[in-house]
């Protein structure tokens, strides 16, 4: 989906992962995601005012692909491109899923998906075109197809809850949660009912606003400012001097890639066992790595810190010396006082409840604010929407005309071909009244607590939810799935009750409005994607259809290769330890009991945190832009409470390589910082899979590389001597 276009990463998903997508250009965060202040949205709107100006000047984008036919939207869906998008599909979810199971923080990766899905595909028809058989060039239209489809597969990794709302069912994580963790408020990750419940949930935002895409594109032309920089980047690889900067991106691209994978396979000798491999090297001291401070070799995380905004890894980095430099150490020794010195730090009536509480409380408060400041702003832009087109003579066809200048050559030609190729409304409506028939009655076979009114109530409220979100994400670029997401965890939790399994209510309810929301917005981002590159509305619809049920079977088998390969997914301090599983289940812990379980004062610290979160959103907004860029993110200081500090190191190391070159040379590392950090992150990402099946066919890394303290090294030789 064209919403992954830009650098970057929304309330999410902790940061969550949406937020830091849209709101911080960081990507997402497996957390569950709002908005972003700056970074991707920056980066999408000026690469959107970038094409504004280009259409300004003499030579408009469309002027320059005048001599150059537009394919049917039947020529645009072409079998290499569903090939070329399946395996790149795969790859992505790959590495989705990895991030998602460590930390949370998926940066965006459709820059990659563009780049490697324009260079196989050229690499496709250059060969065939050597033997004399190539019958259609690749155009930008099917480029957008492939982008599309790439994306909307693996943000099923994303949205479909593996490291949030559906893991957090499971009975690892509801163990770690000490409460509500009988039988009815369980329930295990499984393949089959996995594919199940995401074909069922994740169609029917498709349906939901499609009728609406002529009014939101062409009647108010809402920016979608992601979309709009994937239009921006597509075009630019289909010129001339775009394919050959995008084959010079590609080419490092895959050095870094091959770097990457290959120190992984490196590492892997040396982590044979509990704490062993240069992932547990003290590299800024034994007492530093007890908290959770030290840096931990991943390419993975230094390539997310380059895509990132400055200020987001600053605020990561400063989350966590705030956390496990100040507060975690402090209150430690409040143990016997605050609470049982008995209990074991993992116990979340110790030190592990503040932990998570507070980092509840912190994306509660960040993702209040940016709801209620979207939904003011969509508020008054959709009212001043309306007043300006009620104003203006309407055509025939319902649509304003203009009465002042002309329209231009690019959004006369956008707009007739945007037109051309009509989604009957008879499609859309029915649609999703078929879709949420079948999920009204499927949906409680397999979560029999999910009564089917439930479900029929969301289904009523989620296309006015759906369009408030698709159209504050065409002002703002924000998505609020994520903040929706949360919404219904407390709603529909609380009135099933716990009695009634109202946590595992609570979490499939999440999935269930997260799904429809951001579905809806990511399509309205793909149609202005479409509109930009002259991609047929029919074609952008199909490709991410087709894209979504290659993902609603690709991201589960994925996931049960994780959960199968690694058996200790889900365990705080483990290799993968899914820390959005166990704050999606105790907020809608919350949601059923209250506070009643939480340790002593730590709803006084969670109150403090979540009014922090809010004034210091409000201060970012009032402070002029010199002062604001400089004011952390709640969010993303957020993401290190739970989890610790070490990929922050990594992050923050990114951010440092990036600001170093762009300072040597800002236009070299403008063009080949991204291609550097998507290779290290695939490379990464992709010897997971080999990793995975040397795990199940348990074959072991030979060395185990520990690193001691003087007077524990002492201690062991002394043993071993006797």
């Amino acid at each position: 989906m064209a919403s992954h276009a830009t650098a970057g990463g929304g309330d999410e998903e902790m940061v969550e992962a949406s937020t830091l997508r849209h709101r911080h250009g960081a990507g997402k965060d497996a957390g569950g995601g709002g908005a972003a202040a700056n970074g991707g949205v920056d980066d999408g709107r000026q690469l959107a005012a970038a094409a504004a100006d280009q259409e300004e000047g003499p030579s408009s984008v469309e002027r320059a692909f005048a001599d150059r036919a537009v394919p049917s939207w039947r020529e645009q869906l072409t079998v290499r491109a569903f090939v070329v998008s399946f395996f790149l599909s795969i790859m992505f979810s790959i590495i989705v899923m990895k991030l998602n199971l460590t930390t949370g923080i998926i940066p965006s990766l459709n820059v990659s998906a563009g780049l490697l899905g324009f260079f196989f595909v050229r690499l496709w028809t250059a060969a065939i075109e050597r033997l004399g058989l190539l019958r259609q060039p690749f155009t930008r239209q099917e480029n957008t197809v492939i982008q599309t489809c790439v994306v909307a597969a693996y943000d099923i990794a994303f949205s479909g809850g593996f490291g949030t709302y559906l893991f957090g069912m499971s009975e690892t994580i509801a163990k770690q949660a000490t409460e509500a963790n009988d039988a009815q408020n369980v329930k295990n990750p499984h393949i089959g009912w996995m594919i199940g419940f995401l074909f069922l949930v994740s169609f029917i935002g498709l349906f939901a606003l499609v009728p609406l895409r002529k009014i939101m594109i062409v009647d108010y032309k809402l920016t979608y400012p992601s979309g709009t920089a994937t239009a921006y980047l597509i075009n630019g690889f289909h010129t001339p001097e775009g394919a050959k900067l995008a084959k010079k991106q590609v080419k490092t691209l895959g050095k870094f890639f091959l770097f990457s994978f290959v120190w992984g396979f490196f590492q892997w000798f040396y982590t044979g066992g509990d704490g062993c491999g240069f992932q547990n090297f003290p590299s800024l001291g034994l007492q530093a790595y007890k908290n959770r401070f030290y840096f931990d070799f991943s390419p993975t995380y230094v390539g997310v810190g380059m895509i990132c905004p400055h200020i987001v890894n600053a605020s990561v980095l400063l989350g966590g010396i705030l956390s496990w430099g100040v507060m975690w150490p402090l209150i430690r020794n409040k143990k016997g006082s605050w609470y049982s010195a008995s209990l074991k730090e993992t116990s979340l009536h110790g030190l592990q409840g503040y932990r998570v509480f507070i980092s509840i409380a912190l994306i509660l408060g960040d993702g209040l604010y940016n709801f209620v400041k979207v939904l003011i702003r969509t508020t008054t832009g959709f009212v001043a929407m309306m007043k300006k087109n009620s104003t203006l003579p309407v055509s025939n066809d319902g649509s304003p005309m203009v009465t002042g200048e002309a329209a231009s050559f690019d959004d006369e030609r956008r707009t007739e071909l945007f037109l051309k190729d009509q989604i009957p409304k008879t499609v859309a409506y029915g649609g999703y009244v078929a879709v949420a028939a079948v999920s009204i009655g499927a949906l409680p076979q397999i979560f029999p607590q999910l009564k089917w009114y439930y479900i029929l109530v969301a289904y009523v409220f989620a296309p006015v939810l759906a369009f408030c979100n698709a159209y504050g994400a065409g002002l703002t670029d924000w998505s609020l799935a994520s903040t929706y997401g949360k919404l219904a965890i407390f709603i529909f939790g609380a009135w099933a009750g716990a009695s009634q399994g109202g946590v595992l209510v609570g979490l499939a309810a999440c999935g269930v409005m997260m799904s429809i929301v951001s579905t809806a917005s990511d399509l309205m981002q793909d149609f202005k994607t479409g509109y930009l590159t002259l991609a047929s509305p029919r074609s952008m619809f199909i490709s991410q259809v087709i894209g979504t049920s290659m993902g609603c079977v690709i991201a589960p088998c994925v996931f049960w290769l994780f959960y199968k390969a690694f058996t200790d997914i889900g365990v705080s301090g483990t290799e993968y330890p899914a820390p959005y599983a166990i704050v999606y289940r105790n907020m809608a812990i919350l949601g059923v009991d209250g506070f009643s379980s939480l340790p002593k004062h730590c709803l006084t610290l969670c109150y403090i945190f979540f009014a922090a979160a809010i004034a210091i959103n409000l201060a970012r907004d009032l402070a002029p832009p010199k002062v604001a860029r400089f004011i952390p993110l709640p969010m993303a200081m957020a993401i290190p409470f739970y989890i610790g500090s070490y990929f922050a190191i990594d992050m923050f190391i990114g951010t440092v390589i990036v600001f170093v070159w762009g300072m040597v040379n800002r236009a070299k590392a403008d063009a080949f910082a991204p291609a550097v950090a998507s290779g290290l992150i695939c490379g990464d990402g992709i010897w997971t899979l080999p990793q995975s099946i040397l795990a199940l066919a348990k074959v072991k890394p030979p060395i185990c590389m520990k690193f001691l303290s003087r007077s524990v090294n002492a201690k062991v030789n002394d043993f071993l001597g006797n």
